[in-house]
């Protein structure tokens, strides 16, 4: 994030790699067309420009982007129905309130798999390769990741057990647990 406050196009990239799906997640749920999805999240994305060093915690992104797209939503999906039936436009609150359990899992879920990403990025190649070909599905039999990445069948075991160890160590996998933890 600090990349993407200084400008980096790359950072930038990444972020929107990674959270796109979020933004267009929510703006399916409100029914908005593919055009107006697009609109919004185009506005969602030139707020985060303005906003981002405001952000200090790498973790409230994925929050704060939920936030400001479900107000877009309702903001356009009012200026809409004001357009087009003034005397009978859509509430917004009711929106959020029965959007609101999807929309958090959503969060979640986004949250879960930027953790996950980028504590698999800082594993070393190896141990990435490792943790794919284990997560294959159909499985793939140890005998075959052995000839795959050179190694002997009795070390994939402790070998996953240490790349598992790595990754519930990396911080943004703690700082998840840790926030889930304490909302249970």
């Amino acid at each position: 994030m600090t990349s993407a406050r200084n400008g980096d196009k790359q950072a930038w990239d990444e972020l929107f790699e990674r959270y796109a799906p979020l933004i267009w997640s929510i703006c399916r749920r409100y029914q908005l067309s593919q055009t107006d999805a697009d609109d919004v999240g185009q506005n969602v994305w030139l707020q985060l420009v303005g906003q981002l060093a405001a952000i200090r915690e790498p973790a409230a992104l994925p929050g704060w982007l939920v936030t400001t797209t479900r107000r877009e939503c309702c903001r356009f999906l009012r200026r809409t129905r004001q357009q087009q039936v003034p005397d009978h436009w859509l509430d917004d609150a009711g929106i959020a309130d029965t959007m609101t359990g999807t929309v958090e899992s959503e969060v979640l879920r986004a949250e879960r798999s930027a953790a996950l990403r980028e504590a698999l990025r800082q594993l070393p190649p190896d141990s990435r390769r490792l943790i794919a070909l284990l997560i294959q599905d159909p499985p793939v039999p140890y005998a075959e990741i052995s000839v795959k990445l050179g190694i002997p069948v009795g070390s994939i075991g402790p070998l996953r057990a240490r790349c598992l160890q790595k990754l519930r160590r990396h911080p943004a996998i703690v700082a998840l647990a840790n926030a889930e933890a304490q909302t249970a």
